[in-house]
């Protein structure tokens, strides 16, 4: 780190500036709005405005000291890498997880337009203010001090906005795609700053997370006779509970968790139901659950779970006196005998399957000891008046 702060060596930021670039980065909120397939942002609406801000200063169109490179990896979603060179390659300063996608916003449950920025003094509101407008605005306004006053640094500083940060299931466009092109490998020279949250508190540790999806298969049957039907929806929510009941048995809170100030242990929960549709009183044949977990230790655990329960299928608690994961297979006639019934075994079984998504993402302890961190915590407590760090059992993308 250099002898004296970033703000010492550029001088405090321009309001007028920056609130001008956040109104106009809040003004595209509508367009990068992530929830596909109904809303697929296209980030470049953000970008070209951090870019109106930088490129003047850049080297390849302005003749100032800024490297710029605008990375796209699908049409209209484009990344930002800003780059101020310091005098020793081995020493990074690096900020990233600026991203430049918001989550959806209903203006009608609003009681001001969620899509421009208003507010006044202190106040500034607009759908990602926080998460992620706000941020964008700073850290490139930082990147424009850096390129108009040339401050003689031996770090090197990087700022990195992203796409597509709010909707994990949909890869290879922001930077996760960096990453696995290696555009910022030597980002790990120093210490990296997430920029990202909604918090006033510096987050230093995140839990991992794994995606999953529980199939529960059952006997679709009209819901008169549900005494000839198994019903998978009733089967996933028994299996999903003792699946639950054994997680928290199994993986219980961890020695570091509260040094680390983590607000949960390891987690697992459902957040999305799903089943092929049909009349409300017809019971389907089968449904999904599908939901995260946050430890990235236990696909494992979960597997065995899954086959201990198809293996036990019939001493999962039920629902009801007509409540059934096992029924006798019709299709034999009434006249079979028992000892054919025992021969061929007919019986039809409720079955569960669970599938893991392949983006699983590893949890990250920050390292306590380090400059980085003892640089933010004072910068926190001068801004906020205290500094409380804290970690969360989700996860990040990159770190």
């Amino acid at each position: 780190m250099e002898s004296s702060s970033l703000k010492d060596l550029v001088g405090p930021l321009d309001r007028g500036s920056y609130v001008s670039l956040l109104s106009k980065i809040i003004g595209e909120a509508r367009h990068v709005q992530n929830n596909p397939p109904e809303l697929v942002p296209k980030e470049d609406r953000v970008a070209r405005h951090v870019l109106d801000v930088l490129l003047p200063l850049s080297t390849s169109t302005g003749g100032g000291p800024l490297i710029i490179s605008h990375v796209s990896y699908s049409d209209g979603r484009g990344n930002i890498i800003a780059e101020y060179p310091g005098s020793d390659p081995h020493r990074i300063l690096s900020f990233v997880g600026c991203h430049m996608d918001v989550i959806t916003a209903d203006p009608s449950d609003w009681d001001f337009d969620p899509f421009s920025l208003s507010g006044r003094g202190h106040k500034l509101r607009g759908r990602g203010t926080t998460d992620c407008p706000g941020h964008i605005a700073l850290v490139a306004e930082l990147m424009r001090r850096l390129g108009e006053t040339r401050p003689a640094l031996k770090n090197t500083v990087v700022a990195v906005f992203i796409a597509n940060e709010e909707n994990s299931s949909v890869l290879g466009i922001g930077v996760d795609a960096l990453v696995k092109d290696g555009l910022l490998n030597k980002l790990k020279k120093g210490p990296l700053f997430w920029i990202d949250t909604a918090d006033k508190q510096p987050c230093i540790g995140t839990g991992g997370m794994i995606a999953w999806k529980l199939r529960a298969t059952g006997k679709l049957f009209h819901s008169g006779l549900p005494l000839k039907a198994i019903n998978p929806l009733e089967l996933a929510m028994e299996a999903l509970r003792e699946i639950q009941s054994r997680f928290y048995k199994d993986f219980p809170p961890r020695p570091k968790e509260e040094f680390y100030g983590f607000a949960t242990p390891s987690t697992i929960k459902p957040t999305q139901w799903g089943y092929p549709g049909g009349g409300v009183n017809q019971i389907s044949g089968e449904c999904t659950i599908s939901g995260d977990v946050s430890t990235t230790d236990v696909v494992k655990k979960l597997q065995e779970y899954v086959d201990d329960i198809n293996a036990n299928i019939e001493k999962l608690d039920s629902r009801g006196p007509v409540s059934n994961y096992v029924l006798p297979d019709e299709n034999l006639g009434e006249n079979t005998d028992k000892l054919e019934i025992l021969i061929l075994c007919p019986l039809i079984f409720g079955r569960l399957s669970i599938s893991f998504d392949e983006a699983m993402m590893s949890g990250v302890a920050c390292n306590l000891e380090s400059c980085g961190f003892h640089v933010l915590c004072k910068a926190t407590e001068e801004v906020v008046g205290y500094v409380k760090p804290y970690s969360i059992t989700g996860s990040l993308p990159l770190i």
